[in-house]
């Protein structure tokens, strides 16, 4: 095991931010790129450095750190917590580990980064919000990731709508479609199963929306009302992977646990109303968040699989020449693009974790809260448990709990 590279010239005097991440798979590349590019492309006030990467799996995580650029790797996630040269500690592993390990990486004086959902209870999310805080009192921070919030198109969007552009809110509705589950012959990951998931596209996909829409709209959702549904309910095992399955019903196959496909309505604290749509069965869809505003005054939309771009129609315009408007989020006054390339070369999805990496690093050296915080993670959890409760209710109004 290696060493972390040694910078030259002006980087290799400022302070080191050594970073210990636990889990390698999609997430942990994903974030591995936020660490490993956020230094080079923004000038920051410490510098990243990938200390150490966990995995259960010696030979699979030491692959992914020779991949990545870490520079040491552990198998187990308490070893990485304790050790001196990690000062904050990248969780991306399933949800029902977030807790167990971000209230010990608190614990121990690290700062801490959870991706999302936060938790896979409310209790749990609970726990952490309010570690978080204590920790706050010591100079740690904590943060969730929601990386759809550091698209700059997105960010550009919630400034337009502080600005008041939009005027007051009146409706806001988002979908967020993928279609990797369609073909009943997938195997049943851990993704399908509550015990480790917490639950299916609600919190997959359904986590992001709810967070994305109350980032825009500036407010909260006050209740919802929700229907979700299992279309498969048995599918194959992976092969090796039986260990830890109780709800194997034969040979081969086993229950999945959690819901394909959830649909709710909600309203938000101003009396705004919103409809929220999250599936791993919509076929054909790949990637497909789409979320679109309306006001007294005018509408936003952004689409994901549009990302650098934001759809505008200012109402205040006179009608024969007002319309939506395309903006090209490309500009180097737009969120985050005075470090990245001319006008009109756009960004992609991984910029995203390089944002997230970048606007941490500010927080840790400014000793600033960073956002979104553990508890607008707990708030996201109180939704996601609201529709789940009215969901079983069938659709009976539920209000989100304080």
């Amino acid at each position: 095991m290696g060493e972390p590279q040694q910078p030259d010239g002006p980087e290799a005097a400022k302070p080191p931010l050594r970073v210990g991440m636990v889990g390698y798979a999609f997430m942990g590349a994903a974030h591995s790129q936020g660490w490993r590019t956020a230094g080079h492309a923004f000038d920051l006030p410490l510098r990243p450095v990938l200390s150490v990467i966990c995995g259960r799996d010696a030979q699979a995580v030491r692959r992914a750190a020779d991949r990545h650029g870490w520079a040491a790797t552990e198998t187990d996630w308490r070893a990485l917590v304790a050790r001196d040269d990690v000062d904050l500690v990248d969780i991306c592993t399933p949800g029902d580990s977030h807790a167990e390990i971000a209230l010990a990486a608190l614990a121990a004086g690290k700062h801490v980064l959870c991706e999302k959902p936060l938790a896979n209870t409310v209790e749990e999310a609970r726990a952490m919000a309010d570690a978080a805080e204590a920790a706050y009192g010591r100079g740690q921070l904590a943060m969730v990731g929601f990386n759809y919030r550091r698209v700059p198109a997105t960010a550009l969007a919630r400034n337009m709508i502080a600005e008041g552009r939009l005027g007051t809110l009146r409706h806001l509705r988002v979908t967020y479609l993928q279609d990797w589950l369609v073909d009943p012959q997938f195997p049943l990951t851990w993704r399908l199963r509550k015990e480790l998931a917490g639950s299916g596209a609600l919190g997959d996909l359904g986590a992001h929306v709810v967070d994305l829409a109350q980032y825009l709209a500036g407010e909260q959702l006050a209740g919802v009302s929700a229907m979700t549904e299992t279309f498969v309910r048995e599918r194959p095992l992976p092969v090796g992977a039986t260990s830890g399955l109780s709800a194997v019903q034969s040979a081969g196959t086993g229950q999945v646990t959690v819901d394909d496909a959830a649909l709710f309505t909600g309203r938000f604290t101003s009396g705004a109303l919103a409809s929220f749509e999250a599936t791993r069965y919509a076929t054909g869809r790949k990637n497909a968040l789409r979320i679109e505003l309306n006001g007294t005054h005018g509408s936003l939309a952004f689409d994901l699989e549009r990302l650098n771009e934001l759809s505008y129609h200012d109402g205040t315009e006179a009608a024969t020449h007002a319309g939506f408007r395309r903006i090209l989020v490309t500009e180097p006054d737009h969120p985050y693009l005075d470090a990245w390339w001319p006008p009109g070369h756009g960004l992609g999805y991984e910029h995203t974790f390089v944002h997230q990496a970048r606007d941490l690093v500010h927080a840790v050296a400014a000793g600033r809260r960073p956002e979104p915080s553990f508890a607008d993670g707990l708030q996201v959890q109180r939704v996601l448990a609201a529709v789940e409760e009215s969901a079983e209710k069938n659709s009976v109004y539920t209000p989100i709990a304080a």
